[in-house]
């Protein structure tokens, strides 16, 4: 009867269940060999899908794991460009649809479910476990990173073993193992993660008062950068609010400054007065000043200095107000202060600073990237004690820091777009609550290349697992969480394997959906086997074959040739394309692979920018920047006719949906390099896309598009739209078509 049930189980793929314990064995439900997918509860919680009262008061998803659950979304889309032409390339050894590989490294684990492996695409499902794993997922993760090779022995002695070959030990214990290393060392683009406890940073009050400075300075810098600033100084009602600063003897009193950790304390009249903080900060008053492109007046008397007094005293006052005007003696108030300031939470409770509310930019764009620059030049404080005591250095470090690294709060979108963008340098202040702790760490993020150990785990023991314990918590309803069965098992990985199974019964802090990866996204697979065969890449190579021989021929056939064909020759054989423009023909010779020449072209159009209905191209080629026309000279003829496309014209309503750093990821392909150039926020300086702003959509990136150039990096379609001079990527959700009768 038992190998009758056996045969039965083997069929159906029905595994065997003890009665009671005894050796009576029934046959349980069927276990499913195919995979399909589920609306997982692994959503990460952020500022963009929770209410700004709760973010005020509770601060949601402050835990480690949803803050934690983005480096594995980053690790998917790293894992999208490059697997299949990994498994190609044999890195990953023999690979079939429905293999479990596990990827650990030194803080990253994450178990790779291969979903389909077809022609040209893979797709596969990523489940990372948790960074501050439990004793029993630690054991293992040792058992996977430890060195078999160096085990000598064979039964009870040491004899050693030959090169590049296991003792007989080891080999023995490597065959009873439910899984195996594919390969050592498996380097995939990511970020180094450091944490700081911000506590032990600011402990002594000297370290605070050279965040305080850091902090006034770097309101200061923003306030005399800003380009509103003329209007703010001009503006009378401002003007009016600042009178009594001008008085000789003029303090502020406020209780929130301490001589501990305010330079500019004036102990005479017990407070801020105008003349102590000229004292220290006029120098980099004016210092800014000449680094603008404009002149402004920067005297000790100006409106200028008035107005950077006003906003250094208010933003400190802010301070005081988030810590309970505890800054000074607590540090766990201080510190509660910050991350309120750091996360944008501003409460202006004094009369002295009602002035802010005639124009609440002044807050936006000066007070809140100060207090976050602040952190950062604190941070590099302790490498570089002395180095910012030069006005120049200081100046050079900040502007520097604001173009290369995003400094912003974890909740923000703004952190995600920037992660998953490939932002070379990222920075922090995070506030975890974890099982009574209250602390406050530091994060850096650095852009570098990640080493992986690739396991590979027997398909059989994870479905057995997975199958065992939805039976044990669902049916068996054993709810205990040191349950024997999820402790650790080295040769079967078990804890590993049961906590990525799907919750409830597992609990891993990402699963991602099903994610495809394509053989044209590897360029090192590119390399050797060379790109996609495409009817579109057949026609490039024949259009442009036969453009080198319409060159060459017009070429032999002038008698004396001319100067005008012998530098399109050039150009067309070294493959650069010339920068000048014929001025009977205003049209770039510029054009993609398959475009007619332009000599002699007169048909190809000259459209402005705002007109609808205008004709396009479709590789979206630009001209010359700053220019108000969008030059078209890749239009191909095709049974005589003209491909028409009609420009959508959209209005921006949520500029937090913009990817302001996608100009330097390397995950998408922008359709012009004039366009990535203009694309980003570090061309845009100061300038930044704001709701109600209209442009054209030029281009677009849609996700899992067959195509390289028009694929997204992430799971949304992202739109490029023209606004004057500047491109913009945002979010197909954070904008909204204009209609022609609203054109009108």
């Amino acid at each position: 009867m038992l190998f009758l049930q056996t045969g039965v189980s083997t069929f159906f793929s029905t595994p065997l269940n003890p009665f009671l314990g005894s050796a009576i064995f029934f046959t349980s439900y069927i276990r499913p060999v195919k995979f399909w997918e589920r609306d997982y509860n692994t959503k990460r919680v952020d500022h963009s899908n929770t209410r700004l009262a709760s973010q005020l008061e509770r601060n949601p998803g402050s835990d480690d794991n949803n803050l934690n659950s983005i480096f594995y979304e980053h690790l998917t889309r790293s894992l999208q460009t490059s697997l299949y032409g990994d498994l190609a390339l044999g890195r990953w050894g023999t690979v079939q649809a429905g293999d479990c590989y596990i990827l650990a490294s030194d803080y990253l684990n994450a178990l790779v479910h291969i979903i389909e492996l077809a022609n040209g695409l893979v797709t596969f499902q990523l489940r990372g476990l948790e960074f501050r794993g439990t004793y029993c997922q630690q054991r293992e993760v040792e058992a996977i990173t430890e060195g078999v090779d160096e085990d000598d022995g064979c039964c009870c002695c040491s004899p050693g073993h030959f090169p590049h070959m296991l003792s007989a030990n080891a080999a023995f214990n490597q065959r009873w193992l439910a899984w195996e290393v594919s390969a050592i060392k498996y380097v995939l683009e990511g970020y180094s993660i450091s944490d700081n406890c911000a506590a032990s940073m600011l402990q002594v009050f000297d370290l605070r008062k050279i965040l305080i400075t850091y902090y006034v300075k770097s309101i200061i810098y923003y306030v005399v950068r800003s380009p509103k600033v003329e209007q703010w100084v001009s503006n009378e009602a401002i003007q009016e609010a600042f009178k009594p600063c001008l008085e000789r003897n003029y303090a502020d009193l406020d209780p929130t400054f301490n001589p501990k950790i305010d330079e500019d304390y004036d102990h005479i009249n017990t407070g801020i007065s105008r003349h102590s903080f000229c004292n220290v900060y006029l120098n980099w008053i004016q210092h800014c000043a000449s680094r603008r492109q404009q002149p402004i007046n920067c005297d000790k008397d100006s409106h200028l200095v008035s107005l950077c007094f006003g906003m250094c005293v208010l933003g400190r006052r802010a301070l005081g107000t988030a810590s309970h005007h505890l800054s000074a003696s607590s540090l766990e108030s201080f510190l509660y202060g910050l991350h309120a300031l750091f996360k944008g939470d501003f409460r202006i409770i004094s009369e002295k600073d009602e002035w802010i509310f005639k124009d609440m930019e002044m807050l936006r764009r000066c007070v809140a990237p100060g207090v976050r620059m602040s952190l950062k030049l604190h941070q590099d404080h302790f490498t570089l004690p002395d180095e910012y005591d030069d006005n120049a250095a200081l100046y050079d470090a900040i502007s520097s820091h604001e173009e290369n690294m995003v400094i912003t709060h974890e909740g923000d979108p703004t952190w995600r777009n920037a992660v998953l963008s490939n932002t070379p340098s990222l920075l922090a202040l995070r506030h975890v609550l974890d099982e009574g702790t209250d602390d406050y760490k530091i994060i850096m993020l650095n852009r570098r290349y990640l080493s992986f150990r690739v396991v590979k785990v027997n398909r059989e023991c994870v479905r057995g697992l997975w199958a065992g314990q939805q039976q044990e918590l669902v049916f068996l309803r054993n709810r205990n969480p040191e349950r024997g069965s999820i402790q650790n098992a080295k040769q079967a990985l078990r804890n590993m394997i049961n906590s990525s199974c799907d919750q409830p019964i597992g609990y891993p802090i990402y699963v991602s959906p099903l994610t495809t990866s394509y053989s044209d996204c590897s360029t090192q697979l590119n390399s050797v086997i060379g790109g996609p065969l495409s009817f579109a890449g057949i026609k490039n190579k024949v259009m442009k074959l036969w453009t080198r021989l319409h060159h060459r021929c017009h070429m032999g056939c002038s008698s004396g040739g001319s100067g005008h064909g012998d530098r399109r020759d050039k150009d067309d054989t070294d493959g650069t394309p010339t920068q000048q423009q014929s001025a009977a023909n205003p049209v770039s010779e510029a054009g993609p692979p398959g475009s007619l020449p332009a000599e002699g072209q007169q048909g190809l159009l000259q459209t402005p920018a705002h007109t609808r209905g205008s004709l396009t191209s479709s590789t979206g080629s630009m001209g010359k920047t700053g220019s108000p026309f969008i030059v078209l000279p890749s239009m191909i003829v095709e049974s005589g006719t003209l491909k028409e496309a009609l420009v959508q014209r959209v209005r921006i309503k949520e500029p937090s949906k913009v990817f302001d750093t996608l100009n330097t990821s390397k995950h998408v392909q922008w359709p012009d390099d004039s366009m990535r150039l203009t694309g980003g926020k570090n061309s845009w300086k100061a300038w930044y896309p704001e709701a109600g702003m209209e442009g054209n959509i030029v281009h677009s990136w849609m996700p899992s598009h067959r195509e390289a150039a028009r694929r997204s990096h992430v799971d949304k379609t992202i739109l490029l739209v023209q606004i004057e001079n500047k491109f913009v990527a945002i979010g197909e959700s954070g904008v909204e078509n204009i209609t022609e009768s609203e054109e009108v």
